[in-house]
Order: C-alpha cells, then sequence, then structure tokens
C-alpha cells in the first residue's frame, strides 16, 4: 500500500506537464505563424501578377510578402519544438505552407517569362516528392531537417528572391549563379532524403516484425 488513494495517484507536477503536453492548443505561436505563411500565398500571387507582372513597385511589395514568408518558415517549426507545442495540424500545415508559398513564387515566374519552366518543373517536383514521400515513411518515423535541406531552402529563398525582384545588370547573372546552385542542391538533398525514408523504414518494419 502507497497511502496514496488511486484517484490522485499520477496526479503530480510531472503528471500534470504530461497531460498539458497531450493537449497543446491549436492556436499557439508556431501555427499561428504558419497560417500566416498560407495566407500570405493569394495575395503574393496578386502583387506579382499586378500591372502586367513587371511593376518594379508591384514586384517589390511581392518581394516583401515572400520574404516576410521565408522569415516565418524559419522560425515556426523551431520554436514548435523549443516549446513543446507540436500539434498535428502543424505537423501538416507547415510542409505544405512551405511548398505552397515556393511554388507560387516559381510558378509566378515562370508564367511572367522570367524563370525557365525547367527550373520549376525541377524544384516543384522535388518538392511534391519528397513531401509524399514524408507521408509514406510518416507511421515509422519523421524525416528530420538535414543540413543539405536547410542549406537548399536557404539558397532557393536567395535565388527566388533576387527573380521576383526583376534584378539587371551583373545582379542578373549572378542571381543565375545562385539559382543554379539552388537546384543542385535540391537534387542533391533529394537523394538524401530518400536515403533516410529507405533506412527510416526498414528500421521501422524491422522493429514491427520484431515486437
Amino acid at each position: 500500500m502507497t497511502g496514496i488513494p488511486a484517484s490522485t495517484a499520477g496526479s503530480g507536477p510531472r503528471a500534470g506537464r504530461r497531460t498539458a503536453a497531450r493537449h497543446v492548443s491549436l492556436w499557439n505561436i508556431a501555427n499561428i505563424l504558419t497560417m500566416l505563411r498560407l495566407a500570405l500565398v493569394p495575395g503574393f500571387v496578386l502583387l506579382m501578377v499586378a500591372d502586367g507582372g513587371h511593376d518594379p513597385g508591384w514586384r517589390s511589395l511581392a518581394w516583401a510578402a515572400f520574404t516576410v514568408a521565408m522569415i516565418t518558415d524559419l522560425f515556426d517549426g523551431e520554436l514548435a519544438r523549443r516549446r513543446d507545442i507540436v500539434t498535428d495540424f502543424g505537423k501538416i500545415a507547415d510542409p505544405i505552407a512551405d511548398k505552397a508559398i515556393m511554388g507560387a513564387a516559381l510558378v509566378s515566374l515562370s508564367v511572367l517569362g522570367d524563370l525557365p519552366w525547367w527550373v520549376t518543373g525541377v524544384i516543384v517536383g522535388r518538392e511534391l516528392a519528397i513531401t509524399l514521400m514524408r507521408f509514406w515513411v510518416i507511421r515509422y518515423g519523421v524525416i528530420p531537417a538535414s543540413r543539405g535541406g536547410k542549406l537548399k531552402t536557404l539558397t532557393q529563398g536567395v535565388a527566388v528572391g533576387m527573380y521576383i525582384l526583376a534584378l539587371d545588370g551583373p545582379l542578373a547573372s549572378l542571381r543565375w549563379w545562385v539559382m543554379a546552385v539552388a537546384v543542385l542542391l535540391t537534387a542533391l538533398s533529394a537523394v538524401d532524403y530518400v536515403r533516410q525514408a529507405v533506412v527510416l523504414r526498414r528500421a521501422g518494419r524491422t522493429r514491427g516484425r520484431a515486437s
């Protein structure tokens, strides 16, 4: 006998923290940033195509919206992990928001004739494939963002941002090289994610057979 009534056993501070962790509010700072990024997508597209799509003023505003979206991408996931406010909504909405703003930017640039369609196809195709692959192995675990993946995202953001600003002169050549590096990192990081997915799935299936 412990002398602790069954109705109160496990009701100490630790149990309280565990219970709180299981009931994280949907309306937390990380999810709000994710939803903000999703809300920026249609506004960004409208700014990109305003007045024919090549007005420097509208393109500057589109760049500002894109930059805000990319900054929130840097913080929402980190905030969720540090504050232990990870939710199922965040796990699903965060990658969707990331792909939505980047995909909208790439497609808009290609429609306006500023970026070759093959570049958009490589990057968007890779992002969709990796997202589907993440869901394919999610029952076995989550594939963490690798350094290569983070560098790819940063490089893509810089390159796309330079194209949105419609730079000319020497900077136009520079943005081409930055985009070339982004495409290369996109391909290399995809190979790494596939490797991680295969390892994760094999390990998960092995644990399943052993249990």
